[in-house]
């Protein structure tokens, strides 16, 4: 493919295509029953539904994962991914040029161009390819798509342009710590294996905020959502629910949910949606007469059994409760900067400071020479996908400098 593109771009073509009918067809040999009865299964089927994987799914029997009709004990993404050849490959003795931390819009541009320009490179998922980018059912506003695009779709497209320059990805598996090495850095995976690279690009973005309810934790994933999948959306079919947050994301995800649900209601701290969403994307949201907008409210109870069966806000006219079985918590964004061990300066909020003001050697640069940050996760990037995926663009030329560039000079004593 790489020899002859000609005949690479017909093989891409054709296998893209083969590809999305499988997925839509659901023509395939990992089954997935009861999804909608235990989290545990409804997790590995968003993992899938996330990363374009395909299968079958069916809603009666004992919810269970099968694969090629034998269950998969302990179903989980992590195991089901090992079915699959999507876990990590590489070799702990491999010394990579460029380790990408996420994949969301930045850290996949950046696979594209890293891989063009020769550089061994492996992208680290911890969730699905796209991050929050992927759960975006219609983006409208980037460049060269006037119908829109989803998340899921754009970022795909960016996943095989990289593979098809060589660049490796792993998922879901997630860094928990890095370390300098002798030639550049290493990292520490949740599985334990540790994998060493030149160079590492932060390209984790962010994560929307868990909120102070009780129970919320024990409702994630049975009523209690972080993405408005099609895989979530069907949930919704002719109830009611509920939306929190006043920014695109969460505007995307009503418009989405407003096709099947009976009424969405989109729960907003603030005044109004003026100074948090996108023009044309807010007065969709106004204008549509299944979506009731509720501003100057926050959340105020969860109710339920084993699922969530209740939501109650509050609101300038007091509780107001919608019974609902899909809650989606779209608010606030704290990034993803743990695993980074104080290597580099942060600013207050977490995010990763970059530039001439931590003696950076390039705009996306940290105060760690070797490691670059690009995307949502660095400091006073603007969060849309275009600016991600320019900036995940642009970082490489940076890196590839930093690689190649030759070792100081000796400096001899003269006589």
């Amino acid at each position: 493919m790489s020899a002859v593109p000609e005949i690479g771009d017909h093989i891409l073509t054709v296998f893209s295509a083969r590809r999305r009918r499988i997925f839509r067809s659901g023509d395939s040999s990992l089954v997935v029953r009861g999804a909608e009865r235990d989290p545990a299964v409804a997790r590995v089927a968003s993992f899938l539904n996330r990363n374009r994987i395909p299968f079958h799914e069916e809603a009666d029997g004992e919810p269970q994962v099968l694969w090629s009709g034998n269950p998969i004990p302990d179903p989980t993404p992590r195991a089901v991914a090992r079915h699959l050849g999507l876990d990590l490959k590489a070799s702990s003795t491999e010394l990579f040029d460029l380790l990408i931390v996420g994949a969301g819009p930045a850290g996949v541009a950046a696979a594209v161009y890293a891989g063009s320009e020769g550089l061994r490179a492996l992208v680290i998922e911890d969730t699905a390819i796209g991050g929050q980018a992927g759960t975006s059912s219609r983006i409208e506003n980037y460049m060269g798509f006037p119908t829109g695009i989803s998340g899921a779709d754009l970022t795909f497209r960016g996943q095989v342009q990289a593979m098809k320059f060589g660049t490796c990805f792993a998922m879901p598996r997630r860094v928990e710590a890095m370390a300098r090495h002798v030639n550049g850095f290493c990292v520490a995976l949740d599985g334990g294996e540790e994998l060493c690279a030149r160079t590492v690009l932060v390209a984790t973005g962010v994560q929307y905020r868990r909120l102070p309810l009780d129970r919320l934790e024990s409702f994630e994933g049975a009523g209690v959502y972080y993405a408005a999948t099609e895989m979530e959306v069907r949930l919704c079919a002719q109830t009611e629910a509920v939306v929190v947050g006043g920014g695109n994301s969460a505007g995307q995800a009503a418009m989405y949910l407003s096709r099947v649900a009976k009424c969405v209601h989109v729960v907003v701290r603030g005044a109004s949606l003026a100074d948090t969403m996108s023009a044309y994307l807010r007065e969709r949201l106004e204008a549509d007469p299944r979506i009731v907008i509720h501003t100057h409210s926050q959340l105020e109870r969860l109710d339920g059994d084993d699922h969530l069966e209740r939501v109650v806000f509050t609101g300038p006219s007091g509780s107001h409760a919608v019974d609902c079985r899909a809650l989606f918590i779209m608010i606030g964004a704290a990034p993803n900067t743990e695993w980074l061990s104080g290597l580099v300066e942060l600013d207050h909020h977490g995010f990763v400071r970059t530039g001439r003001e931590v003696g950076g050697s390039s705009s996306y640069a940290t105060s760690c020479p070797g490691i670059f940050a690009v995307g949502d996760v660095r400091s006073g990037s603007v969060k849309r996908v275009a600016s991600s995926v320019g900036e995940g663009s642009v970082v490489v030329s940076a890196i590839w400098t930093h690689i190649n560039a030759p070792p100081p000079a000796e400096v001899g004593i003269g006589g």
